[in-house]
Parts: structure tokens; sequence; C-alpha cells
């Protein structure tokens, strides 16, 4: 599956959710937001959101400070 991850081109295998990319990528799912095809997706919905082939998707993380 090819999908646009932050404007780079990843190919990966299998079907995947957007809690399996986030695994699958070692990022710590309570710490980001997540964006398929301009579209937010709820973190309650991370583990139940097909990825599909051609997806764009948007990884932003929360960063701290003060």
């Amino acid at each position: 599956m090819k999908l646009m991850i932050n404007g780079n081109e990843t190919v990966l295998q299998g079907d995947l959710t957007v809690t399996g990319l986030l695994q699958s990528l070692q990022i710590e799912p309570a710490r980001v937001a997540v964006e398929v095809n301009m579209t937010i997706v709820k973190r309650c919905d991370f583990q139940s959101h097909a990825l599909k082939d051609g997806d764009n998707v948007e990884i932003v993380n929360f960063v701290g400070g003060g």
C-alpha cells in the first residue's frame, strides 16, 4: 500500500488502521493528531479507521514548552 505521510511517499505491507500505522512508525498515539485526506481522525477512531492505497496522511506531534 502506498501512502503519502507528511508529504513523503511510503510503501507499507498489508492492511492498516491508523493505530497500525502509528505502531509501525513507532509513534505514541497519545502524543499526535492524525489527518487522513484532509479530515482529522478522532483518537477514539484510530483503531477502526482503515487506510486505503493512495491516502494522504498528516501526523502532527504535540510539543510542550513554556
